[in-house]
Formats: C-alpha cells, sequence, structure tokens
C-alpha cells in the first residue's frame, strides 16, 4: 500500500471515530446534567476552532470574536421567533444557517475595518468593536433585549419524523452533527489555497505581497469564513439555552474564547478542541462545586503559557514524539517525580486557596468546609499548617527534579533529532 493510501485510511479511521465518538457520548453519559455539559462542549468546539483560523492560522489576536458568535446568535433567535409567530418558514435544524450567514454579513461588516491593520493595531481595534457592540446592545432593546435579553421556545413547527427539539438529547444530535460538519468543513478549509496563503501572511506577510497576495484580503477573507462558523455556533447556542443576551457579545467571553484556545494550543487543528473540553470543565463543572473557578482557571492559564506554550496539544505531541521513538521510558522515574511534586502542590494549593474564600465569603456559616471527603476547620492552625507543608513538600520535589528533568528531556530531544538528520 502507498504512502498516500496509508494517509487517506488513517484520516477515514481519525474522522471515523470522530463521529463515532460524538454519536456514542450521549449513551455513556446519561445523566441531564452530563448531556447539558455535553452541548455546551460541542457549541464552544466550533466557536474555538472558529476562532482558531484567526489566531492560529492567521496570526491574528482578536478580543471581539464573541461579536460575530453573539449576533449570529441574536439572529438566530429572532429567527426562531420569527418562525414561532408564522412570519418565517424554516425548520429550526437549518437555524444554524441563519447564525452563520448573519456572522459572514457581520464578519464582511467589520472585518473590512479591522483587517487593514495587523498585529497589536488589529488587536486593539476589535477591542474597540466589541466594545462597540456591547455598548450598542443596551441602547437598542428591541434587538438586543436589554439586559434580560431575547427569550424564545425551540419547540416550534411540526415534527419532523418526530424530532421536535424539546428533549436535550435531540438538542444534542443537532450539535453534534453541525459540530462535525463545521469541523470538517474548518479543517478542509486549511488544505485549500487561502488556507496555505493565510499561513503564509502569518509568517512573513512582505513576502506574501512580493509573490502577487494582498495580505490584506487575505485576512479579510479568513476573518469572514471564521465569522461563518462563529455565527453558527452562537444559533446552536441559542437553540440550546433558548435566551440570548448581552453577555454573548461581551469581551468577558471573547477573553474566554482565546483562554480556551491557546491552553488547546494553536499550533495543532484538535488544539481548540481539547481546549473547549477543558475549558467548559473548568468554568461549568468547577463552578458548582467552588467560588474559586475563576482563580484555578487563570492558575491553569499561567502554568499553560510558562512551561506548555503549546499548549495541551504540543504537550501531548511531544509525548507522542517520545513513545514513537522509545524515549519515554528513559524519563518515566523523572516524570513520576515530577507528577507527584505537581499533585502535592497542587492539592495544598487548592486546600489553601478553598480555607481562604472560607473564611472570607462563608464564615458565617461556621468555620468548618468539606474538601474531598475531609472536613477542614479554619479556625484550626494545623490545618492550616497541613496544606503549607504538602504545599512545601511538593515545592521542594519539584525544586529537586526540575533540572534533572529539563536535563533529561533537552538531551533526549536532541538524540531524536540528531536521529532525524543521520536517517535524512
Amino acid at each position: 500500500m502507498s504512502v498516500t493510501a496509508t494517509f487517506n485510511v488513517r484520516r477515514w479511521m481519525i474522522w471515523g471515530g470522530f463521529a463515532a465518538l460524538l454519536v456514542v457520548a450521549p449513551l455513556i453519559f446519561t445523566q441531564s446534567a452530563s448531556l447539558s455539559l455535553l452541548c455546551q462542549m460541542g457549541t464552544f468546539i466550533i466557536f474555538a476552532l472558529s476562532y482558531n483560523m484567526l489566531l492560529g492560522q492567521g496570526g491574528m489576536l482578536s478580543f471581539g470574536h464573541a461579536v460575530y458568535s453573539g449576533l449570529g446568535a441574536f439572529c438566530a433567535i429572532h429567527a426562531i421567533n420569527l418562525v414561532a409567530a408564522g412570519n418565517l418558514h424554516i425548520p429550526i435544524t437549518l437555524i444554524p444557517l441563519v447564525g452563520g450567514v448573519a456572522g459572514l454579513f457581520f464578519g464582511a461588516l467589520f472585518g473590512y475595518v479591522t483587517t487593514r491593520k495587523s498585529g497589536t493595531t488589529f488587536a486593539m481595534i476589535t477591542l474597540g468593536i466589541v466594545e462597540l457592540v456591547f455598548a450598542c446592545s443596551l441602547m437598542f432593546p428591541e434587538f438586543f433585549g436589554g439586559e434580560g435579553g431575547i427569550f424564545t421556545d425551540r419547540v416550534v413547527g411540526a415534527a419532523f419524523f418526530g424530532i421536535t427539539y424539546g428533549p436535550q438529547i435531540q438538542v444534542y444530535y443537532l450539535i453534534a452533527g453541525w459540530l462535525l460538519l463545521s469541523t470538517v468543513a474548518m479543517y478542509a478549509f486549511t488544505q485549500t489555497p487561502l488556507g496555505r496563503i493565510i499561513n503564509a501572511v502569518r509568517d512573513n506577510p512582505e513576502r506574501a505581497e512580493f509573490v502577487g497576495y494582498d495580505p490584506q484580503w487575505v485576512r479579510y477573507l479568513t476573518l469572514m469564513l471564521s465569522a461563518f462558523f462563529a455565527g453558527i455556533s452562537g444559533a446552536l447556542t441559542a437553540i440550546n439555552f433558548e435566551i440570548v443576551s448581552a453577555e454573548n457579545v461581551s469581551a468577558l467571553r471573547s477573553g474566554m474564547i482565546l483562554l480556551f484556545t491557546f491552553i488547546g494550543g494553536t499550533a495543532f487543528f484538535f488544539g481548540p478542541i481539547l481546549g473547549a473540553i477543558v475549558g467548559v470543565f473548568l468554568t461549568v463543572v468547577l463552578s458548582n462545586y467552588t467560588n474559586a473557578w475563576q482563580l484555578y482557571l487563570g492558575v491553569f492559564f499561567v502554568l499553560i503559557v510558562m512551561l506548555a506554550p503549546g499548549g495541551i496539544a504540543g504537550l501531548l505531541m511531544q509525548f507522542m514524539r517520545l513513545l514513537q521513538y522509545g524515549k519515554l521510558k528513559q524519563m518515566s522515574a523523572l516524570l513520576v517525580q515530577g507528577l507527584i511534586a505537581a499533585l502535592l502542590m497542587g492539592l495544598g494549593f487548592i486546600v489553601l486557596v478553598e480555607m481562604l474564600y472560607h473564611l472570607s465569603l462563608n464564615a458565617r456559616n461556621g468555620s468548618t468546609l468539606s474538601l474531598f471527603g475531609w472536613t477542614l476547620d479554619t479556625a484550626r492552625a494545623h490545618d492550616w499548617l497541613a496544606a503549607l507543608f504538602l504545599s512545601g513538600v511538593g515545592g521542594l520535589i519539584w525544586w529537586r527534579v526540575r533540572p534533572r528533568l529539563q536535563q533529561a528531556w533537552n538531551t533526549i530531544n536532541l538524540e531524536i533529532e540528531n536521529a532525524l538528520q543521520v536517517g535524512a
């Protein structure tokens, strides 16, 4: 079998596995809360992938990508209300296209201005755009619904083969279907001439212009396509929650998708997928258990930036490389020591944070709190000392193992590079 045929078989296996995972996921996670979480992950994955078309593939740092997702959501929810009133005849299954077209329209409108500049200037203009749209959301209540937002009922029109989108499982499969289509389309974009040229514009815009391409138009077209998929994400969010508010077009939401995408890894196509999954878990799941979830998200982001600039995807690919060349076993002992150090430091840090938050926010409910099955008392000194001891021991282990781990990591990667050069 040729190399090309093997590559095509591998690609079909990956996409087939991805589709199968989307189908069986609700059969594994059967609780209603898990199903709701899966729906949110699906919409954020589309959102993150669309954002990475700008950041990862085009090198365009945007602080206003929520504009296209949010405005797409508003247009989609108005379309659903028009369907309910009998003034528009379109099935709910195709409502995400309404959001996509709306995102494309606003991408063409705002993108013509924002993409005329690049780098820091582009980022600042996008920040101004998102603040402008957010301000308009309170100035035009007829469209944005004011502070309360716009409500809808997704169960409209006649049932199609018994599908009403009332049950959450039906909404999940709607999101999963659009997720699969959007992911395939965005991956296909990376293989097109435009997808290749936006990489060239990202790396060296002067050289791209020298060979005959206008960097501004390349960025402009890419932004419009990115806004289209962001609009699809927003429309699916509107269908899922049946409400759209000013928060959907806020800088906070734009910053959130930036964090998710960077956490996953912008250099790999599947990086934003991982980032969206981890990000939704940190924001949605943790927020139900602790008031300090934003602190944990911020600390996690800082650690990723400092220790794994390539994101989770980059870290996974590095370990896959070590495994491929049989080098992972040489580092297993050091990796285990580093993991133990990280667990001890993390556990001590979490205990300290939860006790501090309890002391400042829930002191009226008593001095005790439950964490990981333990009962902690903020009034007892030895509980604080125990948390400090765990953090200190973990920090000491990390301080001792870090130089050896870094040296071994660099040495092994150098051996791999030398082997590749000899093989070439």
